[in-house]
C-alpha cells in the first residue's frame, strides 16, 4: 500500500448507555422487588467504574420520575445501593408513550449523561406490566430515530403487539408470566437476563444498534466501471463473489445489491431483486465493465443514498437494519464528494471504501465512515488480501450516531472599495416640467463619479407620475459611456397625479430584483436617489417600508413642493431627506451619499461584556508561504490586547489550505503568555487547492462547539478573524450562511489576491470584509451602553380636542423637563393625529433637551376628523419605533409610548395596539371624560395603568410616574437544602434589606418567594401581598426546609411555570420586567442548561447569588448574562454585595425577544399507469382510456392540461403538463405509448414521484395559481411498496386522486390513495374500463364543482348608500331582487345579506335573519337610502369580514361553504382598501366589484377576488346589462379555499360532542356549589354517553383549575353520575378564570384527554361562574374560540355580564340567573343553544366539498371547465 502499507483495524473500547424504565403504576405493586432484583443483576454485568458503561433508572406511572440519570453515579456501588432502596412509584394509568418521549427529551440528552453523540450505543429496556392508556407508537419511533435499541419486556397483562411495536425489533419483545418470573426464563430470558447476550452485538456490525438477535444487514457493492479500471474489473467481481460467499443471502436475512459508476451510475440489481446467494453470484458473473469518464463518486454516492438505500428499492433501514455500502474505487473523483459522503453519513450508512494506489486515500478516509476504514491495495488483483481486513472492519464499526467531518478548506480578502447598485427614481410629473434638465444634470454629475467600467457600480434610472417608466435597468448598459449617453437624452414623462408609492412598489418588484441587474443577494449596496417635486397622490408608508427590508437605501430630495414629512418617511434615515439649495450641492458630491460604505459604523452587536471567543483561521496554503508570519505578527498583536482567561476572552487558532487543521481550541489555553508561545512556534502547512468553504464548516462543526471550550450557548458573543491570500477553490455560500445562522461575527481580511465579492458573502456583514486595526474591530464590542429610554407622546390632534391642545403641550414639556436627553440616554418623538398621523418629530431628530423643548412650545393644533386612534398606533409601529427613526429598540433600551387621548376611536385599536405590545412598548393612555374608558385599557400595556382626567387642564403636574418603567415582578428562589442550613438566616435579611428598598403596590412592585431543595416550595405568589409590610413579616415567618439533593433545575423550571404566571400575579405580558434572584449554595444534583435558557427566552432577568461552595459556572449559566452571577464567600457576607446587586437590578434593560386561492378555470390533469409486466394484456385498454378522456378536455385554449406518467419499479414520465398545448399532440403521443413493463410494482415511490416532480411549477402544474389539480391512477397490482405517507402528501398539497384498480389490486390500498375511499373504482379487467367511465365522470365532477344553486353559497351584497348614489339607488336594488330571485334561498341552502355603506356601514339583515327568498325580497324593496360622506369603502369591506361573514352572524364559512361579496360601488373609496380586500381574499371570500363610471376601476380590481371580476356600468340603471356577466362570474368561481384534503359526506354519521363543565369553586360560590352540581347532573342525563356518542369532562377552578375527570375517564354514563354526585367545593381565591380558559385549551380539549376535536367531533363548553375573574379572559376564550370550542357562560348576578360575552361564542349565548339555584331556569334554552349550534357543524351540514350525491352528470362536464355555462347543459 503506497504511502500508507496495511492498516492495522484495531478493536474499539465499546461502552454503553443503559436506561431500565420500569412501570411503577398501581398494578405493579406486588411484582416490582422482582424487577428491582432484575435490574440489580443486569448492572452487576456491567464495566461501570472504568466509565465503560452508564447506567439509569426511571420509573413510571401517569407521569415518569427518574430515579438516577445517566451521569449521576460513577460507581457500579453507588448505582447497586440506589437500586436497593428503590420504592414503588404507583399511580395510574399507565402513559407508557409520555414516559417514552420524556426519555428522549430528557434521558437520552447530553446534559443528562447520554454519549450518543460520541457514537456510544444507547440501549432502553423497558419492564411494562400492562396495556398502555396513551399511545407508543411516535415516542418509541422518536427513540428508534434516534440508534436507541430498545428491548421490551412484559408480563401477561402486557400488549404483546404494543411491546413488539415499541422494541427496536419485534423479535426482542419478551414476555413473562410474573416479574417473579424474570429470572427463571432460561430459553428467552438468559438472553436478556444475561447482559453478554445484550451487548454481544456491539462488537460486530451485523447487530450494532440495531439487532443483537440477528445478523441481518443490507449490502450495497459501488464499483468503480470507468475507463481506468477496465483491467481490474474481473478481480473487482471476483471479490464481490467471495464477499457474497460468506453472507447468510435471504428476504428477511441479508440483502446484496450491485451499482456500477463513471460518469454516471447504473443500479445491477436493487436490494430487493433477489433473495438467494445462488441469483446474486449468478448476476455478479453476468456483469460487464461499462467503462467511461471522468469518474464522478460524488455523483454515485449521491445516487446510491437516494435511489438505492431506499425503502421501494428494499432497504430495511427504516426497520433498523445496518445500512453498508462498500465502495471499490480505481481513481480520484472529478467532482466533489464532500456533501454527498456527509449525506451518507448522517443517514447512518457506514461506508466502507477500498481503493487501488491510483485512488486518492483522503478522498477515500472522507468517503468512509471512520477514516480508518478506508483500505487500500496495490491493484485490485491484490483484493483478496485484505478479505480479512474488511471482514474484521465489517464486524467492528462502531455506529457513530453524528456524521464524520469532512474535510476543510479557508480563504482570505483584500480591501478594495466597494460596488453599488444605484437606481435613481425621477419625478416626470406635469409639475417638474420647467426644473427636470436640472435633475437630468445631476443624475450625470452622479454617475461621472461612480466605477462602472469596471462593473463595480451598476445605475438604474425610473422615471414616473402617475406610473412608472424605467429608461434603463441596472443590467442594460456596462459602460459609463452608454449611461451618460441615454441621462443626456431622457425626455420629460408628463402626466399626473403623482403615485410616488407605487413607483416605489414598483421598484420593489421590477428593478430591485436578480433579473432587472440587482445583486442584492450577492451583498452589494443597493441605493436608491429620488427626486420628488411635489406631494403624493397615494400613500408612499408601506412601499417604502418594503424597501428598506430588502435593505435599500433609500435618499429622498425634494423641493419647496414637496411634502418633507412624506420624504423623511421615505427616506431610509429621516435626517437624510432634503430639500433646500445648500444641501443639494452636498447631494450632488456622491461622497456624500456614501462615506458610510468605507467604515464599519457599527459591529453589528455590542455587548456589555468584554468576554468573548476568538477564533483566528489562517490561509496556510502554498499562496500564503510569503505572508504567513505576516499573519502570525498580526494574531499575536491581537492577542496581546486581549483580556484572556477561562472567564474572560478565549482564543483558537486553525490554519487550512486544502483542509483544515487546529492548532489549539478555545479551551486549551488559558493566559496570553500560552496562547502567544503556540502562536510564534507554528508553522506553515502548505498545500492546494485552497477549500475556504470546507474550512469553514470544519470550524463551525468542530471548534464553536461546547466541547471545544465555545461558550456560544451561554451567550458570549463568538468572532472568527479570517485571514485569506486567495480565491476558494470550493464554495463558501452554504458554510458562511451556516455560521451566520449560529450568530457567529465573521470578519474576512484579505489580500489583493483574494476575490473581494466572496470575503463579503463570508463575513458578517459585506462592510466587514476589509483591512482594518484590530483596535477598530473590538472597540464597539466592548462598549457599555447607557440605559436610557424612547419615548413617544402621540398627541389626540383632532377637531374635539382644539380647546385642550395648549394643555396637552405643557404636560409634554413637562416630561420632557424630568428626561436625560442630553447625554443620549432618553430621546423624544412626538406625534399628532386625527385621521391621518404627522410625525412632528422623530427620536433621533433632537439631540438636546433644549430643541425639543423648542419644538414642543411651537406646536400647532393639527384638526380634522374623524379620530382614527388605531391607524396612529399602526403607523408608530411600522415608521417611529424603527431603527431608521432612531428606536433603539433592538439594542435593549425600554420603548415608552404616552398617549394622550380626547375621544373613542373611530376605527379599531386591538390588533395595532397588540402588535406594538409585542414590540414590547410600554403604553400609558390617558383620556379625559369624552374618551372610551376600556378603549384606553386595551391601549394600555396593563389595563390599570390606563388613566383619566375630567380635562386635559387637569393633567397630573408630576408625570413622572408615567414614564417611570421602575415597577418589577421580583421573585426570590432560596436554596433551603440541607448544606445552607446555617445561613438561612442571613438569606432572609438579605431578602427584607432588599424588599425595604422597592415600591410595593399591586400596581407598583410585586415580591414572591419560593424555597426548594429536592423540590420547590412557593411561601407567596406575586399577588398574595400587596404592602410592604405584610411581605417583611411573612418573610420573617419563614423557615429552612432541608432534604436532598439539591435541584435547581427543577426549581427554575417551577418558577418558570407557577410562579411567572398570569394566575400568579406576574404582570409579564403586560411588559412589565421580571426578575428571579436566586440564592444558592451548593451544585445542583440535576441539570439546569434547559429551565436557564426557557427562563431567558421569556425574557425573564436571573441574578445568580452564590457561596464558596456553589459552582460558578453553573451559575453563570443560569444568570441572564454571566456578569449578573455574584459571588460571596458565605452568606453571611450578602451585605457586601447588596450595591451590585442594586445596580444589576437598575440597569436590566427590557428586552422584548424580540396563498390566496384564486379564481380560474381549468384542470390540470395527470394519468398514472401501472406499467408493470402485470398489465402488459389490459396496457392498450388504458391507452384507449386515457384518449377518451383526454377528447373531453379543453386543451387548446390552455385552460385544461395533461401528463401521462407510466410506472413499475420506477416511474417514467412520458410527458409533462406543460410539454404539450394542443390536444392533438398529445392524442398523438398517447396513441404512440408502448407498456414499459419491469417489478416489482412501486405504486408508493411513483406517487411521491408526481408530488416532488409533476405537481411542481416547472413541470407545468398550476396548482400555486389555484388551478384544480387532478390525477387519475389506473393500478393492476398491489404496491411492493407503501402507499401512505406518498398519497397523504399529495392531499396535502390538495390533489384529488381518483384510483382505478383491478381484480389483481388491494381495494383498501386504492382506497387509501383517493381522496375519498368512496371514489375507488374496481373493474374486473381493463377492458372493462369504458364500464366505469361515467362512474368516474360523477365523482370528479362531485368534487370539483361548479358554484351553482346546488350548493349552497353564502351571498353579501354591499350597497354603496353614500350621497353620490341617490339617484341610481332604486336601480341598486332591483338589480338585488333580480339576483335574489334566481337563487335557492333556505337555511341549508343560499343565504343572503344586505350592507349598506356610505361613511361607514349598516347591516339590513344577516346571513340567517331569513330563510325564504320572499322575506329576502320583501325587506329589499323596503330599503331606504342612507345618504351621507365621505365614501369609506374599505372600512365597509373590514365591517362586513368582521361582523357578516361570521359563524354567528350565519356564515357557513368554517363549514366550506362559499362565501360571495357583490360590492355596488359609486365611486372612488376615500380612505384605503388594499388591506381589507386582501383580508377578505385570505378568507377565501369571492369578492365581484360592480362599478360605473364615477368608480375607479383599479380600486375595484384590488377589491375584486380576481381583476376579471371587476365589472362596470356607465349608471346603475344599466345594471340588467351585466346580469349574464353576473351569473358567469359567479358560477365559474372554483372554491380552492385551502390545500387540504377535500371532505365529502358521503353517509349520515351519528351525531356526538365533546362536553367539559367548568365550574367556579371560588370561596364565593360555597353556597350555590349543590345547585351547580345538580345542574351538571340534569345535562349529563340527557347526552348519550353509553354508545360513545357524548363525552364528558369536569373541571373545578379557583387560583387553579383542578380536572375531577377527563373526557376519556369514564365511558358510562352511570360513573359519570357517580362522580358529578360526589364532588366536593373546591374553594380558593382569587378566581383566575382567564388561566381555567387556557389550561382547558393545553390539557383538556386534546386528544391525550380523551378530546376528539381532530375528528371533526363538536366541541363544548359549559362555564358556570359566579364573579367577575381576576385576571384577564379575552386571550385564552380567543384561543378556545380558534380551536373551534362552542363556549357558553352562565353566570349569577356577582359575575360581569360582557365578560361572559366576551367567552361564549356567540355574546347573545351567555346566560345569567340571579344565583346558581334558578339554574333550572336556563336548562331548556342552554339545550336549544347548544342543539341549534352543534347541530350546524355536524357532517349533515351542506359542504362545498360533500355533494357526492349525484352519479349521473358526464366526466365532460367536470373536467371541460369549470363554469356553469353550455357543458352544464
Amino acid at each position: 500500500m503506497r504511502g500508507h502499507g496495511r492498516m492495522q483495524i484495531t478493536k474499539l473500547v465499546l461502552g454503553r448507555d443503559v436506561v431500565f424504565l420500569l412501570d411503577g403504576s398501581d398494578g405493579t405493586r406486588s411484582g416490582f422487588p422482582a424487577m428491582r432484583d432484575f435490574v440489580q443483576r443486569v448492572v452487576e454485568t456491567l464495566s461501570v467504574d472504568d466509565n465503560k458503561d452508564r447506567v439509569s433508572v426511571v420509573q413510571y406511572s401517569r407521569d415518569p420520575a427518574v430515579q438516577f440519570y445517566l451521569n449521576t453515579y460513577t460507581t457500579k456501588g453507588e448505582i447497586l445501593d440506589t437500586v436497593r432502596g428503590l420504592r414503588h412509584k404507583g399511580g395510574r394509568p399507565l402513559n407508557t408513550g409520555a414516559a417514552l418521549q420524556y426519555l428522549r427529551d430528557n434521558v437520552f440528552t447530553a446534559s443528562a449523561g447520554s454519549r450518543r453523540l460520541e457514537g456510544v450505543p444507547q440501549v432502553l429496556i423497558l419492564l411494562c406490566g400492562g396495556k398502555s392508556f396513551d399511545s407508543v407508537d411516535a415516542p418509541a419511533s422518536a427513540l428508534k430515530q434516534l440508534g436507541v435499541l430498545i428491548f421490551a419486556i412484559g408480563t401477561r397483562s402486557s400488549d404483546s403487539r404494543e411491546l413488539q411495536n415499541i422494541s427496536h425489533d419485534p423479535s426482542t419483545a419478551l414476555s413473562v408470566s410474573e416479574f417473579t418470573d424474570l429470572p427463571s426464563t432460561a430459553h428467552h430470558l438468559v438472553r436478556v437476563s444475561s447482559p453478554a447476550h445484550f451487548f454481544k452485538g456491539f462488537t460486530s456490525l451485523s447487530s450494532c444498534l440495531f439487532s443483537v438477535d440477528s445478523a441481518k444487514k443490507d449490502i450495497v457493492f459501488l464499483l468503480d466501471g470507468s475507463d481506468g479500471t477496465r483491467n481490474g474489473f474481473p478481480a473487482m467481481l471476483d471479490f464481490v463473489e467471495r464477499v457474497v460467499e460468506k453472507l447468510n443471502v435471504g428476504e428477511n436475512n441479508d440483502r446484496v445489491s450491485v451499482v456500477q459508476y463513471g460518469r454516471d451510475a447504473e443500479v445491477h440489481f436493487y436490494l430487493n431483486t433477489y433473495t438467494t446467494r445462488e441469483d446474486i453470484v449468478d448476476s455478479v458473473r453476468g456483469l460487464r465493465h461499462r467503462g467511461g469518464r471522468p469518474l464522478n463518486t460524488g455523483a454515485a454516492l449521491q445516487y446510491v443514498r437516494d435511489n438505492v438505500f431506499t425503502n421501494s428499492s428494499g432497504s430495511r433501514r427504516l426497520q433498523g437494519v445496518p445500512q453498508m455500502l462498500i465502495l471499490l474505487n480505481g481513481g480520484r473523483s472529478f467532482d466533489n464528494v464532500d456533501t454527498p459522503a456527509s449525506a451518507l453519513k448522517q443517514q447512518g450508512i457506514f461506508v466502507i471504501g477500498i481503493g487501488t494506489r491510483s485512488s486518492d486515500i483522503r478522498e477515500l478516509q472522507k468517503i468512509s465512515y471512520d477514516p480508518s476504514l478506508a483500505l487500500s491495495v496495490s491493484e485490485f488483483t491484490d483484493l483478496p488480501g485484505i478479505q480479512e481486513q474488511l471482514s474484521s472492519a465489517m464486524n467492528t464499526v462502531v455506529v457513530r450516531a453524528t456524521p464524520m467531518t469532512p474535510t476543510v478548506t479557508v480563504q482570505v480578502v483584500n480591501i478594495e472599495v466597494m460596488g453599488r447598485d444605484v437606481v435613481f427614481l425621477l419625478d416626470g410629473s406635469d409639475g417638474t416640467r420647467s426644473g427636470f434638465p436640472a435633475m437630468r444634470d445631476f443624475v450625470q454629475r452622479v454617475v461621472e463619479t461612480l466605477s462602472v467600467d469596471d462593473n463595480k457600480d451598476r445605475v438604474s434610472v425610473v422615471q414616473y407620475s402617475r406610473d412608472p417608466a424605467v429608461q434603463f435597468y441596472l443590467n442594460t448598459y456596462t459602460t459609463k459611456g452608454e449611461i451618460l449617453d441615454t441621462v443626456r437624452g431622457l425626455r420629460h414623462k408628463g402626466g399626473r397625479p403623482l403615485n410616488t408609492g407605487a413607483a416605489l412598489q414598483y421598484l420593489r418588484d421590477n428593478v430591485f430584483t436578480a433579473s432587472a441587474g440587482s445583486r442584492r443577494l450577492e451583498g452589494v449596496p443597493q441605493v436608491l436617489i429620488l427626486l420628488c417635486g411635489g406631494k403624493s397622490f397615494d400613500s408612499v408608508d408601506a412601499p417604502a417600508s418594503a424597501l428598506k427590508q430588502l435593505g435599500v437605501l433609500i435618499f429622498a430630495i425634494g423641493t419647496r413642493s414637496s411634502d418633507s414629512r412624506e420624504l423623511q418617511n421615505i427616506s431610509h434615515d429621516p435626517s437624510t431627506a432634503l430639500s433646500t439649495a445648500h444641501h443639494l450641492v452636498r447631494v450632488s458630491s456622491p461622497a456624500h451619499f456614501f462615506k458610510g460604505f468605507t467604515s464599519l459604523s457599527s459591529c453589528l452587536f455590542s455587548v456589555d461584556s468584554a468576554k468573548k471567543d476568538i477564533v483566528f483561521l489562517l490561509d496556510g496554503s502554498d499562496g500564503t508561504r510569503n505572508g504567513f508570519p505576516a499573519m502570525l505578527d498580526f494574531v499575536e498583536r491581537v492577542v496581546e490586547k486581549l483580556n484572556v482567561g477561562e472567564n474572560n476572552d478565549r482564543v483558537s487558532v486553525v490554519q487550512y489550505g486544502r483542509d483544515a487543521e487546529v492548532h489549539f481550541y478555545l479551551n486549551t489555553y488559558t493566559t496570553r503568555e500560552d496562547i502567544v508561545d503556540s502562536v510564534r512556534g507554528l508553522r506553515h502547512r502548505g498545500g492546494r487547492p485552497l477549500n475556504t468553504g470546507a474550512a469553514l464548516q470544519y470550524v463551525r462543526d468542530n471548534v464553536f462547539t461546547n466541547s471545544s471550550g465555545s461558550r456560544r450557548l451561554q451567550g458570549v458573543p463568538q468572532m472568527l478573524i479570517l485571514l485569506n491570500g486567495g480565491r476558494s477553490f470550493d464554495n463558501v455560500d452554504t458554510p458562511a450562511s451556516a455560521l451566520k445562522q449560529q450568530g457567529i461575527f465573521v470578519i474576512g481580511i484579505g489580500t489583493r489576491s483574494s476575490d473581494i465579492r466572496e470575503l463579503q458573502k463570508i463575513s458578517y456583514d459585506p462592510s466587514l470584509a476589509l483591512s482594518l486595526k484590530m483596535s477598530q474591530i473590538f472597540c464597539p464590542l466592548v462598549e457599555k451602553k447607557p440605559v436610557g429610554r424612547d419615548v413617544v407622546f402621540l398627541l389626540d390632534g383632532s377637531d374635539g380636542t382644539r380647546s385642550g391642545f395648549p394643555a396637552m403641550r405643557d404636560f409634554v414639556q413637562r416630561v420632557v423637563e424630568t428626561l436625560s436627553v442630553d447625554d443620549n440616554k432618553d430621546r423624544v418623538s412626538v406625534v399628532q393625529y386625527s385621521r391621518d398621523p404627522a410625525v412632528q418629530f422623530y427620536l433621533n431628530t433632537y439631540t438636546t433637551k433644549g430643541e425639543i423643548l423648542d419644538t414642543v412650545r411651537g406646536l400647532r393644533h393639527k384638526g380634522g376628523r374623524p379620530l382614527n386612534t388605531g391607524a396612529a398606533l399602526q403607523y408608530l409601529r411600522d415608521n417611529v419605533f424603527t431603527a431608521s427613526a432612531g428606536s433603539r429598540r433592538l439594542e435593549g433600551v425600554p420603548q415608552v409610548l404616552i398617549l394622550l387621548c380626547g375621544g373613542k376611536s373611530f376605527d379599531s385599536v386591538d390588533a395595532p395596539a397588540s402588535a406594538l405590545k409585542q414590540l414590547g412598548v410600554l403604553i400609558f393612555a390617558i383620556g379625559t371624560r369624552s374618551s372610551d374608558s376600556r378603549e384606553l385599557q386595551n391601549i394600555s400595556h396593563d389595563p390599570s395603568t390606563a388613566l383619566s382626567v375630567s380635562e386635559f387642564t387637569d393633567l397630573p403636574k408630576s408625570p413622572t410616574v408615567l414614564v417611570d418603567s421602575a415597577k418589577k415582578d421580583i421573585v426570590f428562589l432560596l436554596d433551603g437544602s440541607d448544606g445552607t442550613r446555617n445561613g438561612f438566616p442571613a438569606m432572609l435579611d438579605f431578602v427584607e434589606r432588599v424588599v425595604k428598598k422597592l415600591n410595593v403596590g399591586e400596581n407598583n412592585d410585586r415580591v414572591s418567594v419560593v424555597q426548594y431543595g429536592r423540590d420547590a416550595e412557593v411561601h407567596f405568589y406575586l399577588n398574595t401581598y400587596t404592602t410592604r409590610e405584610d411581605i417583611v413579616d411573612s418573610v420573617r415567618g419563614l423557615r429552612h426546609r432541608g432534604g436532598r439533593p439539591l435541584n435547581t433545575g427543577a426549581a427554575l423550571q417551577y418558577v418558570r411555570d407557577n410562579v411567572f404566571t398570569n394566575s400568579s400575579g406576574s404582570r409579564r405580558l403586560q411588559g412589565v420586567p421580571q426578575m428571579l434572584i436566586l440564592l444558592n449554595g451548593g451544585r445542583s444534583f440535576d441539570n439546569v442548561d434547559t429551565p436557564a435558557s426557557a427562563l431567558k427566552q421569556q425574557g425573564i432577568f436571573v441574578i445568580g447569588i452564590g457561596t464558596r461552595s456553589s459552582d460558578i459556572r453553573e451559575l453563570q449559566k443560569i444568570s441572564y448574562d454571566p456578569s449578573l452571577a455574584l459571588s460571596v464567600s458565605e452568606f453571611t457576607d450578602l451585605p457586601g454585595i447588596q450595591e451590585q446587586l442594586s445596580s444589576a437590578m437598575n440597569t436590566v434593560v427590557v428586552r422584548a425577544t424580540p396563498m390566496t386561492p384564486t379564481v380560474t378555470v381549468g384542470r390540470d390533469v395527470v394519468f398514472l399507469l401501472d406499467g408493470s409486466d402485470g398489465t402488459r394484456s389490459g396496457f392498450p385498454a388504458m391507452r384507449d382510456f386515457v384518449q377518451r378522456v383526454v377528447e373531453t378536455l379543453s386543451v387548446d385554449d390552455n385552460k385544461d392540461r395533461v401528463s401521462v406518467v407510466q410506472y413499475s419499479r420506477d416511474p417514467a414520465v412520458q410527458f409533462y403538463l406543460n410539454t404539450y398545448t394542443t390536444k392533438g399532440e398529445i392524442l398523438d403521443t398517447v396513441r404512440g405509448l408502448r407498456h414499459k413493463g419491469g417489478r416489482p410494482l412501486n405504486t408508493g415511490a411513483a406517487l411521491q414521484y408526481l408530488r416532488d416532480n409533476v405537481f411542481t411549477a416547472s413541470a407545468g402544474s398550476r396548482r400555486l395559481e389555484g388551478v384544480p389539480q387532478v390525477l387519475i391512477l389506473l393500478c393492476g397490482g398491489k404496491s411492493f411498496d407503501s402507499v401512505d405517507a406518498p398519497a397523504s402528501a399529495l392531499k396535502q398539497l390538495g390533489v384529488l386522486i381518483f384510483a382505478i384498480g383491478t381484480r389483481s389490486s388491494d381495494s383498501r390500498e386504492l382506497q387509501n390513495i383517493s381522496h375519498d375511499p368512496s371514489t375507488a373504482l374496481s373493474v374486473s379487467e381493463f377492458t372493462d374500463l369504458p364500464s366505469v367511465q361515467q362512474q368516474l365522470q360523477s365523482s370528479v365532477e362531485a368534487v370539483v364543482i361548479d358554484v351553482t344553486p346546488e350548493s349552497p353559497t353564502d351571498i353579501v351584497f354591499l350597497l354603496d348608500g353614500s350621497d353620490g348614489t341617490r339617484n341610481g339607488f332604486p336601480a341598486m336594488l332591483d338589480f338585488v331582487e333580480r339576483v335574489v330571485k334566481k337563487l335557492n334561498v333556505g337555511e341549508n341552502n343560499d343565504r343572503v345579506s344586505v350592507v349598506q355603506y356610505g361613511r361607514d356601514a349598516e347591516v339590513h339583515f344577516y346571513l340567517n335573519t331569513y330563510t325564504t327568498r320572499e322575506d329576502i325580497v320583501d325587506s329589499v324593496r323596503g330599503l331606504r337610502h342612507r345618504g351621507g360622506r365621505p365614501l369609506n369603502t374599505g372600512a365597509a369591506l373590514q365591517y362586513v369580514r368582521d361582523n357578516v361573514f361570521t359563524n354567528s352572524s350565519g356564515s357557513r364559512r368554517l363549514q366550506g361553504v362559499p362565501q360571495m361579496l357583490i360590492l355596488l360601488n359609486g365611486g372612488r373609496s376615500f380612505d384605503n382598501v388594499d388591506t381589507p380586500a386582501s383580508a377578505l381574499k385570505q378568507q377565501g371570500i369571492f369578492v365581484i366589484g360592480i362599478g360605473t363610471r364615477s368608480s375607479d376601476i383599479r380600486e375595484l380590481q384590488k377589491i375584486s377576488y380576481d381583476p376579471s371580476l371587476a365589472l362596470s356600468v356607465s349608471e346603475f340603471t344599466d345594471l340588467p346589462g351585466i346580469q349574464e356577466q353576473l351569473s358567469s362570474a359567479m358560477n365559474t368561481v372554483v372554491v380552492r379555499a385551502t390545500p387540504m384534503t377535500p371532505t365529502v359526506t358521503v353517509e349520515k354519521k351519528p351525531v356526538g360532542r365533546d362536553v367539559v363543565f367548568l365550574l367556579d369553586g371560588s370561596d364565593g360560590t360555597r353556597s350555590g356549589f349543590p345547585a351547580m352540581r345538580d345542574f351538571v347532573q340534569r345535562v349529563v342525563e340527557t347526552l348519550s354517553v353509553d354508545d360513545n356518542k357524548d363525552r364528558v369532562s369536569v373541571v373545578q377552578y379557583s387560583r387553579d383549575p383542578a380536572v375531577q375527570f377527563y373526557l376519556n375517564t369514564y365511558t358510562t354514563k352511570g360513573e359519570i353520575l357517580d362522580t358529578v354526585r360526589g364532588l366536593r367545593h373546591k374553594g380558593g381565591r382569587p378566581l383566575n378564570t382567564g388561566a381555567a380558559l387556557q389550561y382547558l385549551r393545553d390539557n383538556v380539549f386534546t386528544a391525550s384527554a380523551g378530546s376528539r376535536r381532530l375528528e371533526g367531533v363538536p366541541q363544548v363548553l359549559i362555564l358556570l361562574c359566579g364573579g367577575k375573574s381576576f385576571d384577564s379572559v379575552d386571550a385564552p376564550a380567543s384561543a378556545l374560540k380558534q380551536l373551534g370550542v362552542l363556549i357558553f357562560a352562565i353566570g349569577t348576578r356577582s359575575s360581569d355580564s360582557r365578560e361572559l360575552q366576551n367567552i361564549s361564542h356567540d355574546p347573545s349565548t351567555a346566560l345569567s340567573v340571579s344565583e346558581f339555584t334558578d339554574l333550572p331556569s336556563v336548562q331548556q334554552q342552554l339545550q336549544s343553544s347548544v342543539e341549534a349550534v352543534v347541530i350546524d357543524v355536524t357532517p349533515e351540514s351542506p359542504t362545498v366539498l360533500g355533494m357526492l350525491t349525484s352519479m349521473t352528470s358526464c366526466l365532460r362536464a367536470c373536467l371541460t371547465c369549470f363554469t356553469y355555462t353550455e357543458q352544464k347543459r
